[in-house]
């Protein structure tokens, strides 16, 4: 850290990079609908979709903050400014398209899709095209370390009959992270796999990029939803999962339960 950015991270409020009220009221929630989950109390399918979904919302908090975290310590100082260091899902992006819509694909598909997204200024990074890519892989990594987090415990417990509820929902949120660590590293422009490779890519590649990032999002939807190519992408991700000790009937069951509606 030279002086002069140390001046500037001095005249910020210590609120920039405290975590907010509403991160912490999201993790308290997944807490305790997984304690309640676990211990049987209240509607089973209830708790389950809220430890899943709070459960997520939190992954997604901690991927954005990654991303964040990485830049700011690449040179990009204005992030904390921008409130990207509170852990605030209503700071990244639109709430809209950055938490309700990734939910309600959860709800209805089965999917984590990347949501969220976090401003950063690739000018002021120090470090050249590598914390750049680094940045952008910052947010993934998290996924992948909750995938690994959260299959660990089915290593080590065969019998899930006892506590069933609790284990169900954590099989599901680890498939839930398994997808969205795939989907994120995809090459496809406006996703983190491609603004990873961005900084690589020759002047020519990199305008087709900012020509295609708008639309990113869209084309990754359209990509899931084309039969063939859904079907390949979710038997690479059931294909992975039986490989690290997922067990399929329990996310199966565990996207059961999360439309307790139904």
């Amino acid at each position: 850290m030279n002086a002069f950015r140390g001046r500037v991270v001095a005249r910020l409020p210590r609120e920039a990079f405290r975590p907010s009220a509403i991160f912490l009221a999201t993790l308290a929630l997944c807490l305790v609908s997984g304690w309640m989950a676990w211990a049987g109390f209240g509607i089973a399918r209830f708790n389950v979709f809220l430890f899943v979904i709070s459960g997520w919302i939190v992954s997604l908090c901690l991927h954005e903050y990654a991303h964040a975290l990485v830049a700011y310590r690449g040179g990009d100082v204005a992030v904390a400014e921008r409130g990207y260091l509170t852990l605030n899902p209503l700071k990244y992006t639109h709430p809209l398209l950055s938490i309700v819509l990734p939910v309600i694909f959860i709800i209805l598909g089965g999917i984590g899709l990347p949501g969220g997204a976090v401003w950063v200024d690739r000018h002021a990074l120090r470090g050249g095209k590598v914390v750049d890519s680094l940045v952008s892989l910052a947010g993934p990594a998290v996924n992948v370390l909750f995938t690994v987090a959260l299959v660990l415990p089915f290593w080590f417990i065969s019998d899930t009959r006892a506590h069933h509820e609790f284990w169900v929902g954590l099989a599901f949120l680890a498939f839930l992270q398994l997808t969205a660590s795939l989907l994120n590293l995809m090459p496809i422009p406006g996703v983190d796999g491609g603004n990873t490779l961005y900084p690589w890519l020759s002047p020519k590649w990199q305008r087709g990029f900012d020509l295609m990032a708008p639309y990113g999002l869209l084309l990754l939807f359209l990509l899931l939803w084309h039969p063939t190519v859904g079907g390949l992408f979710f038997s690479a991700v059931f294909a992975l999962g039986d490989l690290i000790g997922l067990p399929r009937e329990l996310y199966a069951q565990g996207f059961a339960l999360i439309r307790f509606w139904s």
